[in-house]
């Protein structure tokens, strides 16, 4: 019924309406649903349901019911109140922008499935991080953001784990003016400050190391253990949720035996992954042989662990595809003498030195970047590319259009100002699009090369977390026994 309502735009049968944007008003902070009347007819006072992008039919879940306080016309920058609008007409609502964040349906029919969500061309890739100027004004920031991305529907605003606020947008001219209104219209002119957000690393382990040994405090106990790098289709199985914590450990080890070449034993006897969400592809496995009293101590270490995975020894970044191996523990006899305060710290300085001693490596995030670009200005993109340490994977061409796909992995921390410079130097032909691929290993050793760009990101994330800017060293961590 509603289908053939919408086909004949019938004024008489059940409303459909979809809100397509929010329209500021001239009060600060209320916003017009803007829309157009698909079928139906709807009115000043009239009860509708509003079907938000994540409502399924039958459930009730980004669901409300609400009146509708006026409808009103918009024309240019006067709007004229009307009663009704019938089907066919594009209207504004009052009294809906609490309920809806960017696009929704309107219907009076409960059978009713919602319209789909109009998919952009673009996607929010260019990301600038914000702060206020003044400390006092972060609650009209964080207003600020809310309104932004209500009223623009590219516009993705959210707080990444670095604590920045983070705004996304599908160009830097699109950001340009999205960070205009937000300092002009919903922040009454508080000052902003914008610079590039903070990419997080990882790092990891390129080699088995040698075991290495950490006493407690009051040196009644002794853990020996090493690191060694876990594969990377482990790595990815981990992130990907196929190999999960809370599988059925027989099952999980045959797959680790069989697929990944693990000894059936060591699969059998992992204690721990690391600290979800960032950190999970670290595993933590008992290689002991009958250490008494080891039950006692288990949960001590596995959060000594998980802690240290969380943020590794060479910046505080979290760690990721680094196994470490308990070999042999060694300890008091006495319950009171091996406690959480004696076994956590040696667990996460014994993690640490093996980590120091196994090659350690910095690993940073890469986007898949497609670009679509006509075979003229393809040489702007290969040179703005290799200026910025990407790399092309594939080029297709287009049958049957002068146009061709460029396929390139381009690292994160390259990609600040990236698009700009791709349309100089292609004369704004190219229209990239980046997505998250995967991980890989920063150039160099920072312990062994000097002017390594590994040990110099190392040194700046030092600098800005407020660590000492210096190498951690291996005798810091490392217990003469």
């Amino acid at each position: 019924g509603v289908a053939k309502a919408i086909g004949n735009c019938d004024p008489d049968g059940p409303l459909m309406l979809y809100v397509s944007k929010m329209v500021p008003t001239s009060e600060k902070g209320r916003f017009y649903a803007f829309g157009r009347v698909f079928a139906g007819t709807v009115a000043t006072g009239q009860e509708v349901r509003i079907l938000g992008p994540d409502y399924k039919k039958g459930e009730k879940k980004d669901l409300f019911i609400k009146k509708i306080q006026r409808t009103v016309l918009m024309m240019g920058r006067y709007i004229e109140q009307i009663p009704d609008c019938p089907a066919g007409n594009i209207i504004g609502l009052v009294g809906l922008d609490q309920f809806i964040l960017k696009t929704a349906t309107l219907t009076t029919d409960a059978e009713a499935s919602p319209i789909n969500t109009m998919a952009f061309s673009v996607s929010a890739v260019v990301r600038v991080a914000v702060e206020p100027k003044n400390a006092s004004d972060l609650p009209k920031l964080v207003e600020g953001l809310k309104r932004l991305s209500k009223s623009d529907p590219l516009v993705v605003c959210m707080t990444s784990k670095t604590g920045e606020h983070i705004i996304a947008g599908a160009g830097e001219l699109h950001l340009e003016v999205c960070l205009k209104d937000l300092q002009e219209d919903y922040m009454k002119g508080a000052p902003v400050k914008i610079s590039d957000p903070v990419v997080s690393f990882a790092e990891t382990v390129a080699k088995q190391g040698d075991q290495c040994v950490s006493k407690s405090p009051n040196k009644h106990n002794r853990l020996y253990l090493y690191a060694e790098p876990l594969s990377d289709e482990l790595c990815m199985a981990i992130e990907g949720g196929d190999i999960r914590e809370d599988d059925d450990v027989k099952t999980r080890a045959r797959l680790l035996a069989d697929k990944y070449d693990w000894d059936v034993n060591d699969a059998r006897k992992i204690w721990s992954f690391g600290c979800a969400p960032d950190a999970k592809a670290n595993l933590f496995v008992d290689k002991t042989k009958s250490v008494s009293y080891l039950q006692e101590i288990k949960d001590s270490v596995v959060g000594a662990f998980i802690q240290a995975s969380a943020g590794g020894v060479l910046c505080d970044e979290v760690m990721r595809g680094c196994r470490f191996n308990l070999e042999d523990v060694v300890l008091h006899a006495d319950a009171i003498h091996r406690g959480a305060g004696q076994i956590m710290p040696t667990t996460k300085r014994v993690i640490s030195a093996a980590q120091i001693n196994s090659d350690p490596r910095l690993l940073e995030p890469v986007y898949l970047v497609d670009i679509t670009v006509p075979q003229t200005a393809v040489a702007g993109v290969y040179n703005t590319l290799s200026q910025r340490r990407g790399n092309v994977e594939d080029k297709v061409d287009r049958i049957g259009t002068p146009l061709c796909q460029i396929k390139a992995f381009l690292p994160v921390m390259e990609s600040f100002g990236f698009t700009s410079k791709l349309r100089q130097n292609t004369g704004g032909q190219a229209f990239p699009q980046m997505r998250f691929s995967h991980w890989q290993h920063v150039s160099g050793d920072p312990y062994t090369d000097e002017n390594s760009m590994a040990r110099e990101i190392i040194l700046k994330v030092r600098e800005r977390k407020g660590l000492k800017v210096e190498l951690p060293k291996f005798g810091d961590y490392f217990d003469r026994i």
